[in-house]
């Protein structure tokens, strides 16, 4: 009796079958495709521009060197860098990085305000042509964005913002689709009693929009590193909005850094070192909050 009860959970155990090895295979390797090119340019930052060319199918840098990342923070001399192989380009990395804070900082908190108040009335008033308004906001989902960049950047210019944080953070300041969408998913699932509740209590519409906002706080925190994501990946726009040294963001910087190449051979080893240094505090935010992002996303999804 004892022996049957022991071999009950060998017999209960699940076969690893021909299709499961066949799927946890595809994953693997579709991991290991996903993964190399961040190996490859880390590969890339930690050596030096003239061992790349003869070690270029090394899997370990031919020879180690922190020199792509003291050019990319501007802690190595102009003659140090050329004699490295650098281009002698200076990316002015710490106000790059400050350009890119204010910008992606401003457009996420009044994104964030002003896409909360837009998903709470599509989500809790009843006005006229309100479903035919919000159904108008989705279809500018599918406008391209490279179809409006001429307008807007006209519009900035004649408003005088060329070259100002103000001016870059202009097409994405107050609201997109997206986050209104996103977050009126949300208001839609929340309870009308609390809202009723509230209203029997005294309180009006702004107190009220504040206790249902703070019901949904997982959603505007989620919506907040999306968007600052976004913004801080920017490129196309801020590189022609903003082209003054002192107002470049860090993708365009390091598209500049890319283009001072005076030896003819791009600084790839500088390159990519900036890249991972510009990247690190994405990283650091989808380290910390990825879990919290992922849940929502799929909250949204379900409603």
């Amino acid at each position: 009796m004892s022996a049957a009860v022991q071999d009950a959970p060998r017999r209960r155990r699940k076969r690893i079958t021909i299709g499961d090895v066949f799927t946890w295979g595809a994953v693997a390797v579709l991991l290991v495709f996903t993964l190399f090119p961040f190996y490859w340019s880390l590969k890339t930052a930690f050596s030096s521009n003239r061992s790349l060319p003869r070690t270029a199918t090394n899997l370990l840098p031919g020879e180690w060197s922190l020199g792509g990342f003291k050019r990319a923070l501007g802690l190595q001399s102009t003659a140090d860098a050329i004699a490295d192989g650098g281009s002698g380009a200076d990316i002015n990395f710490r106000t790059a990085l400050w350009n890119s804070t204010i910008v992606s900082t401003m457009v996420t908190l009044c994104q964030v305000t002003f896409c909360s108040m837009a998903a709470y009335a599509f989500a809790r008033f009843k006005f006229p042509g309100r479903n035919a308004l919000f159904t108008l906001l989705l279809t500018a989902l599918m406008i391209p964005p490279i179809f409006t960049f001429l307008p807007n950047f006209i519009f900035v210019k004649d408003l005088g913002l060329l070259n100002t944080h103000l001016g870059i953070a202009a097409p994405t300041l107050l609201m997109t689709p997206f986050a209104i969408f996103f977050l009126r998913q949300f208001y839609l699932g929340l309870p009308r009693e609390v809202e009723e509740a509230a209203q029997i209590d005294g309180a009006g519409r702004l107190r009220t929009f504040w206790l249902m906002t703070r019901m949904t706080w997982s959603a505007i925190s989620t919506l907040a590193l999306l968007t600052f994501i976004d913004q801080w990946n920017q490129y196309l726009w801020p590189k022609q909005v903003g082209q003054a040294a002192d107002k470049r963001v860090l993708a365009a910087s390091m598209g500049y850094f890319r283009s001072q190449t005076p030896q003819g051979t791009p600084d790839w080893a500088g390159l990519m070192a900036a890249t991972w240094v510009s990247a690190l505090p994405i990283l650091i935010l989808l380290l910390v909050f990825g879990r919290k992002l992922v849940n929502s996303i799929q909250f949204s999804g379900i409603k």
